[in-house]
């Protein structure tokens, strides 16, 4: 099945929109959403309307065609367009690719440099596929497993059977003279106390117990107990609401209304695991 790429033409002349509107529409996957005569139209464009693919003049009034590629690269967006830049003018071609252009056009667009063009992006998007989909496996299978990305790639390349890690169903809590077992099931969440970690349970009871954050990471089980911040994990079957703030950090409300806020390096892990 084919794949459709978005594309936006970014460009102040008309003639020069419509000319290169009309030789894209000789590409079945390529699919026109907007076109736009200046840089602000071309950041509204693209944060509603999430283009893979910018056709972008450099010469513009206003805002050039560098001056809105460092706006677009400031947008939060989930995927940055590939952008192609396009011009009259050949003595900006290096610093076109400088800041990472994946191709520059001169004006008037040759239709054959044009399907060159069109066939370097079809390759670029599917390899970037493919990278996605296999760091997505990775991060599945170092869930199941346990082990590290780095451990599971080197499995992968020589061919070598991963072992699926077995995580305990109990903490050993070590006490002078006695060993509590306490059912990880009854585990709310853990934070750090200096040398120590406080387990705090759904009995309301907070056992105190000698280990590191990353020797109880490798004892629980990561599809359900989640890192949210530096000095604290939580159950995430205990999370009751996850709050979002004006400044776009997440609180976790748990069950018993304790709040935990989530730490910026850790915001998009909870996003893919509770939202």
């Amino acid at each position: 099945m084919e794949k459709i790429i978005k594309a936006i033409i970014v460009d102040d002349e008309p003639l020069a929109r419509k000319g290169l509107s009309i030789r894209l529409s000789d590409f079945t996957d390529i699919e026109l959403v907007a076109e736009c005569q200046n840089g602000e139209e071309a950041l509204q464009a693209i944060s509603e309307l999430a283009p893979q693919l910018v056709f972008l003049d450099i010469q513009m009034p206003g805002m050039t065609g560098f001056e809105a590629l460092e706006r677009i690269q400031a947008l939060e967006l989930e995927e940055t367009p590939l952008i192609v830049f396009v011009t009259a003018y050949d003595q900006y071609a290096l610093q076109a690719f400088e800041v990472h252009a994946i191709d520059y056009l001169l004006k008037p667009v040759d239709d054959e440099r044009l399907a060159e063009c069109i066939e370097n992006i079809r390759l670029k998007i599917n390899s970037d596929m493919q990278s996605n989909q296999q760091e997505k496996l990775v991060e599945l299978m170092a869930q199941i497993t346990g082990e590290d990305k780095q451990t599971i790639l080197n499995s992968l390349s020589s061919g070598s059977e991963l072992p699926v890690k077995n995580y305990s169903s109990f903490i050993s809590i070590k006490d002078v003279g006695e060993t509590t077992r306490l059912p990880v099931n009854d585990v709310v969440w853990i934070d750090a106390a200096g040398d120590y970690m406080c387990v705090h349970c759904s009995d309301g009871e907070t056992h105190i117990l000698r280990k590191t954050m990353k020797q109880l990471e490798q004892e629980l089980d990561p599809k359900r107990f989640i890192r949210v911040h530096r000095s604290v994990i939580v159950n995430s079957d205990e999370v009751g609401k996850v709050l979002t703030l004006s400044s776009g950090e997440y609180v976790l409300q748990l069950t018993n209304k304790h709040e935990i806020r989530v730490s910026r390096s850790y915001r998009e892990k909870v996003r893919e695991s509770l939202l």
